[in-house]
């Protein structure tokens, strides 16, 4: 080999090395920091840069981009004194590589430990129930602390989230349970008032069902005792009209005697005053007026024929007109007469059976 390509082949290869060492290409979102012997001298921006080979050294390289650093739970004691387990998220940026590089040996572990004893101070100062529930609370009093703690380090902490809070198990438990509870009262209240809604629907129901049926039977009661009032009057005046004398309407009044005891519940009959006097009629307006009509010897025809006699001399003060004593219709009207007397005492007697089979020993005003 010349001698001569030797030399060039070493004197290239120095220029290449210093070339490599004298040019730094920074990334982007990164910072180089720079030492010259052994002394911060400037942070590299992304791009280009040159420095002094030899002399320039990079001595750390940061990201300036957000990040985000999730620490291990951490236990911290309540107010309460109960042990709970908290997970924090930290996101942080940095703001001045020199400051994060110089000023604190790991600002990782120094935020962790600072986040620790900001939470345990922060949570010493509430119990469980406050915790669980001021997790707002919470994360800006870490974040007001820890954003004055790392400034001066060169790291702005922009946001920080708890993660989760465990509590003993006992405690989970007994949360359960009181969550149950809860729900079991709000399903009981919820139940008590659908069915008080419904009672009080159907109790709603039921009074407008009552009052309409009350309403119709209203009604009902009026047309019927309208209709018996008009019929009352069209019979009344049926009566005037025909001009029906007193013998009618005591035969009328006797027919009605025998329907005394159709119901099955009548075990009590007063047998009113009149019915003498109505038989008395009956026979007077049926019976022989002359004194030689043919009449039995018992003591029922006698009190027909005593009857006969008063209604005829009613008869004679009324203009009546007389009958022959042995006409055709003074017999017809005997008949009558004894026909009349026998119902009006087979009423009377089943009246009076129906009674003594009831268990009533006497008919009141019976004779």
């Amino acid at each position: 080999m010349d001698p001569v390509v030797i030399p060039i082949l070493v004197a290239a290869l120095v220029v290449v090395f210093l070339v490599a060492a004298t040019v730094r290409i920074v990334p982007q979102a990164r910072r180089y920091n720079i030492e010259r012997f052994g002394r911060y001298r400037r942070t590299l921006q992304p791009g280009l840069n040159f420095v002094l080979p030899v002399a320039d050294r990079v001595n750390t390289k940061l990201d300036v981009r957000e990040q985000v650093y999730s620490s291990d739970p951490k236990p911290v004691i309540t107010e309460d004194n109960l042990v709970v387990n908290i997970d924090t998220v930290l996101y942080y940026q940095i703001t001045d590589p020199r400051a994060a590089a110089y000023e604190v040996a790991d600002y990782l572990q120094a935020i962790d430990q600072l986040t620790v004893t900001t939470l345990r101070n922060v949570i010493g100062s509430m119990d469980l129930e406050g915790t669980l529930t001021s997790r707002e609370e919470i994360n800006a009093r870490l974040r007001a602390v820890l954003d004055d703690a790392t400034g001066k380090w060169g790291i702005r902490v922009n946001r920080v989230e708890i993660k989760a809070i465990d509590p003993p198990n006992t405690i989970k438990e007994a949360m359960e349970k009181q969550m149950r509870a809860e729900r079991d009262k709000r399903a009981a209240i919820l139940h008590a008032e659908g069915e008080r809604q419904a009672k009080i629907l159907t109790a709603e129901g039921t009074k407008q069902k009552d009052i309409l049926e009350a309403q119709g039977t209203q009604q009902a009661m009026i047309l019927r005792a309208d209709g018996e009032s008009k019929a009352v009057e069209l019979v009344f005046q049926a009566v005037h009209r025909n001009n029906a004398d007193a013998k009618v309407l005591a035969y009328k009044y006797l027919e009605t005697l025998p329907h005394l005891a159709q119901s099955d519940n009548n075990t009590f009959w007063v047998i009113p005053g009149e019915l003498t006097e109505a038989i008395r009629t009956v026979t007077t307006a049926f019976g022989d007026q002359s004194p030689g009509a043919g009449l039995s010897a018992s003591a029922e025809r006698e009190d027909a024929a005593a009857a006969a006699d008063v209604a005829d001399s009613d008869k004679d003060s009324v203009g009546a007109p007389e009958i022959e004593p042995n006409s055709t219709l003074a017999l017809d009207a005997v008949a009558a007469a004894d026909e009349a007397a026998k119902q009006a005492a087979a009423a009377v007697s089943d009246a009076k059976a129906e009674a003594e089979a009831a268990g009533e020993t006497r008919l009141p005003g019976w004779r």
